[in-house]
């Protein structure tokens, strides 16, 4: 198994993706970039709100990578791997935390359940869309202006809370744990 788990899976992977997590987000910086408003003006995004995107597309390539035969006839349940690999690479992700900001590693947790949940009802391509997707839609959507102009945010949009607020990571924590059971779990789908 851990020949399947090292050679097919690659889940050895997480490593550089969190290396490649933490470059970028060192790089960037505070940078922003403009982006349309479907509520109103334009505003500026924080580049490293897509930075998750990374870590969601190495999830996805692993998982992706499977070979049926050995998995139906494995003595250890696949999906036991799985889920320890993904939260391995989730812990790696939180070690990480004092590089790459609290809010991205928490906005990283939130992509990969979103990617988790989608993947179980998809596919690893479509799972890796929808986290963009769902960050765009935060970007575009989630900071309405109030009547004096000033931008709020949403209650939906979980990666545009500050870094210091613990009840969006609690919920982000959840949401990911959730994931991990019900998105890791057998599809049935036909060989």
């Amino acid at each position: 198994m851990k020949l399947y788990v090292l050679s097919v899976r690659r889940w050895w992977v997480m490593v550089p993706a969190v290396l490649a997590l933490i470059l970028s987000t060192w790089l960037i910086g505070a940078s922003t970039v403009p982006v349309p408003s479907l509520l109103g003006g334009g505003g500026m995004a924080q580049v490293k709100h897509f930075v998750p995107v990374i870590m969601s597309v190495a999830v996805m390539y692993c998982l992706d990578r499977r070979l049926q035969e050995a998995e139906l006839t494995a003595v250890v349940p696949v999906r036991r791997l799985d889920r320890a690999a993904a939260s391995a690479g989730a812990v790696l992700l939180l070690a990480a935390t004092p590089v790459v900001g609290l809010d991205v590693a928490r906005n990283t947790l939130l992509i990969l359940a979103l990617a988790l949940v989608v993947r179980r009802i998809a596919n690893e391509a479509t799972a890796v869309a929808a986290g963009l997707l769902y960050i765009i839609a935060n970007v575009m959507l989630g900071q309405p202006p109030d009547p004096l102009g000033h931008r709020i945010g949403s209650w939906w949009a979980l990666p545009l809370y500050p870094a210091d607020n613990m009840p969006a990571l609690v919920i982000v924590v959840v949401l990911f744990a959730a994931a991990i059971t019900w998105g890791l779990a057998p599809r049935a789908r036909a060989l």
